[in-house]
């Protein structure tokens, strides 16, 4: 049967047991340290894709992926809301006022953001109604003035359903008695909780309580869109303000939640790079471990160069010895880290059991658990790094054996 004579013994010299017991440890060793790092970039990236995915579901679920605006209180929302509705790129849109206030409960004050919605379509646009402890948004009743806040408010004020709020305005009202901020009691009617930090400063009332609250004569202030696509959101409240008849301002989750997202964004890649070294590093393990290996085979590379084998021959033996060793730690630990990344929340929390500690509480932590998405795209990135840097390593020391001298390498043998 044919065999390529390169390739034949390079896999010989691999599978060899050598004199020098030495060259066998290093070697072992550079393919569990490539082995080693591979699995560990997979699953450290997965586990932050993993956080980076329970942001955006949980942050960018809460608050609006675009917004259109007038230049003022929207006259006729209804009926721009229908027509943003038919872009088909807008999956659900809802009105809202929105307006910044303090909320007095338990002997504190809290600065708030004061959204006003309408409970049946805030559901479509929103992920709150998935995550309220108590209460529910069908509570917000027209005229009632019940007020949702979230779990971190809530425990800040000592709230709890029922309780009664004062919510205060940063505007003033001139009376006979002078002038005095506007305020209003609110019945605390529901408590949210994301696991973000909106939980600390969001809070909801009914969209004609608000009306009243901030005299907008029963108008909304702007339209939230809910998008197919969250990078697509700038491009689609675009298209979406210049279909409709008027000047109207739109306004994106980039501008208000992306310097979060490209910081986690930078992180990942940063991270990304300084464990791409410990790979580096495995792979070029390699090269120490040829070279002690040419060292080792000169007589044979000698022998094999008078019976007329070509530099380039000999090279090539030396390539695959060490490719051989590239592939197959690279191989392990690409199956190591995806079996690793796929099960590591059910590891942590078999983990946690079994020590009774906690490692992300939900008290000082957005989750309880450690999430972990695996991204193919990370896999092939890291794998192909890796056997390119292990091919990469195999060059010096392969040309180094081409280059030896017969005439030399046999005078004392």
């Amino acid at each position: 049967m044919f065999r390529p004579l390169s390739f034949y013994i390079g896999l010989r010299y691999t599978a060899a047991k050598r004199r020098n017991h030495f060259i066998s440890f290093i070697s072992l060793t550079s393919m569990i340290g490539l082995m080693l790092g591979v699995a560990v970039l997979i699953i450290v990236l997965s586990v932050m894709n993993g956080f980076d995915r329970e942001l955006k579901q949980r942050i960018l679920g809460m608050v609006p992926h675009a917004t259109i605006q007038g230049t003022g209180p929207l006259d006729d929302w209804r009926s721009i809301d229908a027509r943003v509705e038919q872009h088909p790129r807008v999956l659900a849109a809802a009105p809202f006022i929105q307006g910044q206030a303090m909320v007095t409960g338990g002997g504190n004050v809290r600065g708030v953001m004061l959204n006003g919605i309408l409970p049946e379509q805030e559901r479509t646009v929103s992920i709150i109604e998935d995550h309220m402890i108590e209460g529910s948004l069908d509570d917000l009743v027209s005229g009632e003035f019940g007020i949702i806040v979230g779990r971190l408010m809530a425990a800040s004020l000592r709230l709890q359903v029922g309780d009664k709020v004062t919510v205060v305005l940063p505007e003033a009202s001139i009376t006979p008695a002078g002038v005095l901020p506007r305020l209003k009691r609110f019945t605390v009617k529901g408590v949210f909780s994301v696991g973000a930090e909106l939980d600390g400063s969001y809070t909801l009332i009914h969209m004609d309580d608000a009306s009243v609250l901030m005299r907008t004569g029963g108008k909304a202030e702007g339209i939230r869109l809910l998008v197919d696509d969250l990078f697509a959101a700038p491009k689609v409240s675009e298209e979406v303000a210049r279909q409709l008849p008027g000047r109207y301002y739109v306004s994106d989750w980039t501008r208000t939640h992306g310097n979060l997202f490209q910081a986690i964004r930078m992180e990942k890649t940063m991270i990304g790079l300084l464990l791409m070294f410990i790979v580096a590093v495995a792979a070029f393990n390699i090269v120490s471990t040829l070279v002690m290996v040419v060292t080792d085979k000169t007589g044979d590379i000698a022998i094999l160069r008078t019976m007329g084998a070509t530099p380039g021959r000999i090279m090539r033996i030396f390539v695959v010895q060490g490719a051989v060793i590239g592939v197959f730690g690279t191989l392990i630990g690409t199956t190591l880290g995806v079996v690793g990344a796929l099960n590591i929340s059910a590891f942590i929390s078999w983990l946690e059991g079994v020590i009774g500690h906690q490692f992300l509480s939900s008290d000082v932590y957005f989750i309880s658990y450690l999430p972990s998405q695996l991204l193919w795209q990370d896999v092939f990135i890291i794998s192909g790094a890796g056997l390119a840097m292990s091919l990469l390593a195999t060059i010096y020391p392969a040309w180094r054996a081409s280059r030896v001298d017969p005439a030399e390498a046999l005078r004392y043998e």
